[in-house]
């Protein structure tokens, strides 16, 4: 399995070098309050990407491809009050609420063009599947001067 490089790559650290799906950093407009952790699997025809989102639903997630190599992931869990009902208060809360967002880079000889998500029992499936990269783009710039 090669190892890619992720996106949030932020200058002052080289761990991205090492692992692909580092976390971007935490913004006011969106925190990464959902604990989305990712597994990735590559088999001989697609490589399988697993999130785990308990307590999501489809409605509630959105998966996007963005410049035909990055994968998004985002959405959104609602808070749960910590005001006092009839007989009941919320003691302690560490389940997070609010919106989330992961992104990472695609391998090489991903078909975006084919990629299939689902989700089952809070597990979102991301199947991206593998294409021959045959034809690389090259072009010879001639310098001048």
């Amino acid at each position: 399995m090669s190892m890619i490089p992720s996106i949030f790559g932020t200058g002052r650290s080289l761990n991205f070098l090492r692992n692909p799906f580092t976390r971007p950093t935490i913004t006011n407009e969106v925190a990464t309050t959902v604990n989305a952790n990712i597994n990735w699997k590559e088999t001989t025809e697609a490589h399988v990407f697993k999130v785990d989102l308990p307590g999501l639903k489809n409605e509630d997630v959105k998966v996007d491809i963005l410049a035909r190599s990055v994968v998004q992931i985002s959405g959104e869990r609602s808070k749960e009050n910590k005001e006092k009902e009839k007989n009941n208060m919320l003691r302690h809360m560490e389940r997070g609420g609010g919106k989330f967002i992961r992104r990472f880079r695609l391998p090489e000889n991903a078909n975006v063009n084919q990629v299939k998500a689902c989700m089952e029992n809070g597990v979102l499936t991301i199947t991206v599947p593998k294409e021959d990269v045959k034809n690389r783009y090259f072009k010879l710039v001639q310098i001048q001067g």
